[in-house]
């Protein structure tokens, strides 16, 4: 289901580069900004802003992986971006949880992440675990690892998750190796996907950088996009926004393969329209698909694995709208050529997590995947021989 043409693409793609060339972007981080761009053909303006030059880029998409893979903890492949099936993955770090067993809205706790993982673990169609949640009852420096620990604690499924800064990342990861016998094993199946991105408009920040760098260096797969408003931190217009957001991917993917040529790295373009009565997240609204859509056909036009969202919604519970919502987004994803889809699960513009919705959305993909495999058509399947053995006799059923 494309939306854009691969020409359009290709003059999104070029809309980025002369982004990366005429403006740059900002780099927080000293060491990543002289000792790792600098030093590859990249230059400071007097402004602060680095300016990559389309070859640079190009260098880094020839070496990017044309696939991203991830292993539960028991070694078996359950994502593979070059699959002809997306895989899913529930969403995070809600503020809210929706509690199914008491309807009230109410902040997330530790116990949450836990039922959330045997939910992840217990229902068929989702890949990848993630917390939908964020946990109140620990302390914030100790949240990160504390979550993710408690997940592995109920699935084996691999874990993507939202580390904060490199420290905690390098925390994450380890005890993720210390399970599956040493760094090593962790780089050759590796169970986790750490989410990042830059922030818009233009910026690296300092963890950013280094948590690319240290996904790189060790062989663990990384999300490098940006969550962008379009009219308030890039333009207004679809094309606009996703030439920016290209800009930032691909600032972020030189990084990491400068770090580590080869190394594996999703893209994706999280162009979120705003509901301008709210300043809220409109998920329900035909653009946010148009982006997903839009960002996959760009992302598979130059060659870079990634991933979109989709199963959210606008409601703040499990009714008609949101079935509606997720739906149709779900649907749509299922036809937009991308290998990963995430966010399943979100209610309220992505504030609250909900596992009824979760349950749902699991129960969506099995529809939308079976739809989205079209119809197979063979000499058997077309039947000629079931015809003439049927048809004088109506026989079909007992044939």
């Amino acid at each position: 289901l494309p939306v854009i043409s691969h020409d359009d693409a290709m003059a999104i793609h070029n809309g980025a580069l002369r982004i990366l060339e005429e403006i740059g972007v900002q780099i927080d981080d000293e060491a990543t900004r002289k000792d790792l761009l600098e030093n590859h053909g990249c230059r400071q303006d007097e402004d602060g802003y680095v300016r990559i030059p389309a070859s640079r880029v190009d260098h880094a998409l020839s070496s990017v992986p044309d696939k991203v893979e991830l292993f539960d903890r028991n070694g078996q492949r359950v994502v593979d971006t070059t699959s002809e099936r997306p895989a899913y993955c529930a969403g995070h770090n809600c503020v809210n949880i929706l509690d199914h067993r008491t309807g009230d809205l109410r902040p997330g706790v530790l116990q949450d992440l836990a039922n959330t993982a045997k939910t992840c673990e217990a229902l068929p169609h989702i890949d990848v675990a993630c917390s939908l949640g964020y946990p109140t009852d620990v302390p914030p420096e100790e949240e990160a690892r504390r979550s993710v620990n408690t997940m592995m604690d109920n699935t084996v499924k691999p874990i993507a998750f939202t580390a904060h800064d490199e420290i905690k990342a390098e925390a994450i990861w380890d005890s993720m190796a210390e399970r599956l016998g040493g760094w090593q094993a962790l780089g050759d199946k590796p169970c986790g996907l750490d989410l990042t991105g830059p922030v818009s408009p233009l910026k690296l920040g300092d963890e950013l950088c280094r948590r690319l760098q240290l996904g790189a260096r060790n062989n663990l797969p990384v999300v490098c996009y940006p969550a962008i408003f379009p009219g308030m931190a890039g333009p207004i217009t679809m094309a606009g926004v996703l030439a920016q957001s290209a800009a930032e991917t691909l600032a972020g993917v030189v990084v990491h393969q400068i770090a580590a040529p080869g190394a594996p790295v999703l893209a994706g373009s999280s162009v979120l329209p705003m509901d301008m009565k709210s300043a809220t997240i409109a998920y329900g609204g035909p653009e946010y698909m148009l982006g997903n859509l839009g960002g996959t056909d760009y992302y598979n036009a130059i060659g870079l694995p990634s991933w979109i969202g989709a199963g959210c919604s606008d409601s703040h519970c499990v009714d008609a709208q949101a079935a509606a919502e997720v739906g149709a987004n779900l649907a749509l994803a299922s036809l937009a050529g991308t290998a990963f889809i995430h966010n399943l699960g979100f209610l309220s513009s992505g504030r609250t997590g909900s596992l009824e919705m979760l349950v749902l959305c699991d129960e969506l993909i099995g529809w939308s995947a079976r739809f989205a495999q079209g119809i197979e058509v063979t000499e058997e399947t077309i039947g000629v021989e079931v015809v003439k053995r049927a048809a004088k006799d109506n026989s079909y059923l007992t044939d």
